[in-house]
């Protein structure tokens, strides 16, 4: 079908200017991947490139030749993992017992959540509730108060509903019980729900800062983007320990290097989980 020249003039202009969005979106994201890896010798006289002449890896040794950076990435990882494990099954597991007609207190449960979604006790409280506990200074600190997020009860709840109640009726006339159920039918029926929801509470975790800021006194427990703030703000830093006789490269490469470090780990995980991720988005979202 052949296009106006009106539609045609909106095509290109379209092209144009998402072309220029996308351009505009894009550069920062390369320019710090560009300048973390130029020789520190070449940003030296440069200062500004676009595309370096020696590619270096000295920012990147020198970061993990430090004591902190590579302990702040491991801290980064195990909240991480272990946080997203753990919201994942108090999550499904909460959503499922509220997806099921017959759990007693189901109504005011559900308000419960309702409630905390609506409102936040703020900052004060959850410290001192933190500190009660005796988690201050304790990666726990980072990881049982994001357990569980009443948004993401709610839509999961939504996806369990959608079920078929016919599948637990089945099993119920074969042998199983509520956790053989659970376990062995309705979350192989979940995995999309439970590849986005884990990524959404990866994300979370790993970009842990203000928190980690509030309930984290201690440098040596530090998670990445605590640290990553600290180069920021200054890369010769004391806490970046290393040889006193290996010679720093600039600050600026350092920096671009820690951004680099801090975000890869997430757009690498992206892509194995893009496959559910698209299912897993609609949660909730149609019954039927």
């Amino acid at each position: 079908m052949k296009l106006g020249l009106g539609n045609q003039m909106f095509n290109v202009f379209n092209i144009a200017l998402l072309g220029l969005v996308g351009v505009v979106t894009f550069f920062p994201l390369y320019y710090v991947f560009v300048v973390s890896f130029t020789d520190p010798t070449e940003y030296l006289k440069e200062s500004f490139v676009l595309f370096p002449k020696t590619w270096s890896l000295e920012s990147y040794k020198f970061l993990m030749a430090t004591g902190a950076f590579p302990k702040s990435i491991g801290v980064s990882i195990y909240v991480t993992l272990v946080g997203t494990a753990l919201s994942l099954v108090v999550t499904a597991s909460l959503a499922y017992a509220l997806s099921r007609k017959r759990l007693r207190g189901r109504q005011v449960a559900l308000l419960a959540i309702l409630i905390t979604i609506l409102f936040n006790p703020g900052m004060i409280p959850n410290y001192m509730l933190v500190r009660e506990l005796k988690l201050i200074d304790s990666l726990w600190s980072l990881i049982l108060p994001a357990l569980a997020s009443g948004w993401n009860v709610i839509l999961m709840k939504g996806f369990f509903d959608s079920i078929p109640a016919e599948l637990e009726e089945s099993a119920s006339m074969d042998g199983c019980n509520d956790l053989s159920t659970f376990f062995r039918i309705i979350l192989p029926l979940s995995l999309p729900s439970l590849a986005a929801f884990g990524l959404f509470y990866a994300v979370a975790y790993w970009n842990q800062f203000f928190t980690a800021l509030i309930y984290i006194n201690d440098a040596s427990k530090w998670p990445l983007q605590v640290m990553l703030q600290n180069i920021l703000l200054n890369a010769n830093n004391a806490d970046l320990r290393m040889d006193i006789s290996s010679v720093p490269p600039p600050s600026e490469t350092l920096k671009m290097a820690a951004v680099i470090v801090a975000t890869i780990p997430i757009l690498l995980v992206y892509p194995f989980l893009q496959k559910h991720f698209a299912k897993g988005a609609m949660v909730g979202s149609v019954k039927g």
